[in-house]
Parts: structure tokens; sequence; C-alpha cells
């Protein structure tokens, strides 16, 4: 009798982590839009490298993304499209429509999606409150510039802690 032995021969399988820091709320099962979809922290003002990073995470889990829109406040340079997963994303920007600290993504499936948008210079544990806050679906509905005032003077609300919000965090 012979034994017949198979060895399969390991094969690389890359992953790619994701590089955007993001937070998103649960799926919330009620008919009312909440003002705030979750939170993104980017690595540093430069939309041209940060808008594909997040655009290229938030594909594969609310459809294709279309259109972003900015408030020009905060960031020096606008770029008119990125590329994503090979296609083109438009880029507008808004200054009295649209809230300093915010980013609004559209998709064609899915609808739009409002993120907060917190500052790349922003210390770690503020920024682990303020993803929680804009997270945390028990949280009280509240806009980006109410969150970032409240974190800058230090009146959070109970929900805001880091520790004990509920993330969706990638």
């Amino acid at each position: 009798m012979s034994a017949t032995t198979h060895h399969l021969v390991p094969r690389a399988v890359p992953f790619r982590a994701p590089t955007a820091r993001l937070t998103l709320k649960r799926v919330n099962p009620s008919p009312e839009r909440a003002e705030l979809d979750g939170a993104w922290w980017p690595h540093s003002r430069d939309l041209t490298h940060e808008l594909p990073a997040l655009a290229d995470v938030l594909d594969p889990l609310w459809g294709r993304i279309t259109r972003i829109a900015v408030n020009p406040r905060y960031w020096p340079i606008i770029p008119p499209r990125i590329v994503v997963n090979g296609h083109a994303v438009k880029v507008g920007w808004f200054t009295s429509e649209l809230d300093p600290h915010k980013i609004l993504l559209l998709s064609g499936t899915s609808g739009r999606w409002d993120l907060l948008v917190i500052p790349p210079e922003t210390a770690a544990p503020s920024a682990a409150r303020l993803m929680a806050a804009a997270s945390a679906s028990t949280a009280p509905q509240s806009t980006a510039t109410a969150l970032m005032t409240a974190e800058q003077t230090g009146h959070r609300p109970s929900s805001c802690n880091a520790d004990t919000a509920e993330t969706g965090r990638l």
C-alpha cells in the first residue's frame, strides 16, 4: 500500500489594510435622517491624497461614490475630480451650504452620507472622542461644528466617551 500526500503550496494573498481613519454609525432603522453618519480623521489637508483612500474604503460599503463635497475653509486645494477603483469621482465645494467640519459623499445606489471631518492635527485622545461621538447610535443629534466646539471647550456630553460609545470602526 502506498500513501500519497498532497502538499498545498502556500499562496500569498495580498492584504491591504484600510488607510482611512474612519468610524461609521450602524445602520439606523429609523426613517429620520441623522445629522452625521460617522467621522473621518484624515492624515493631512491634501484632498488629492486623502479622498481616494476614503472613497476606496466606502465604495464597497455604500456603493460607488460618485460625488464628494467639502467646505473650502480648511482645504487649501480642492481637486475637481479623483480616481477611485477605476472611476472618476467629482469633487465640489460649498461655503455657506456645508458645515466646514463636514464632508458630504453621494452614491448613486445608497444616497447621501455626511461625515464629521476631524482636523489631521487633532491629538489622538480628542480624535477618538470625536469619532465615538459622531458614530454613536445613541448620541444626541448634533452638527459637526457643535461636536468640534464641545471637544475644544471641554463640554462633552456623556455620549462622547470613547470607551462606551458603540462604533463601526474600520
